[in-house]
């Protein structure tokens, strides 16, 4: 029994690259904050984050007609809740 032709022809684009990125800015900062924060926020901390951002435009720069309105909207929103993670996690790591 053969297949179908247009089946060879199908594609699957599989996990899109924004899932990616906005796991990976997640991990970062979580691992960021518990390396470098304390009762004050050490420059590496910022760096990671400068490190960070560079990484991001070049993913989007690169993957940009991956990029459509609702994975542009999805992204802003990780953005969101990264300053929301950062505010939480920087409040209960305290013990000065």
């Amino acid at each position: 029994m053969e297949l179908p032709e247009e089946v060879y022809k199908r594609r699957h684009y599989g996990t899109p690259q924004s899932f990616f990125i906005i796991i990976t800015n997640y991990i970062v900062l979580a691992l960021a904050m518990q390396f470098f924060v304390g009762c004050t926020i050490s420059w590496w901390f910022w760096l990671t984050l400068g490190l960070l951002a560079a990484y991001n435009a070049y993913k989007i720069h690169r993957e940009r007609e991956e990029y459509d309105k609702a994975r542009i909207i999805a992204y802003v929103l990780s953005l969101t809740g990264l300053i929301l993670l950062f505010f939480l996690l920087r409040g209960s790591l305290q013990h000065c």
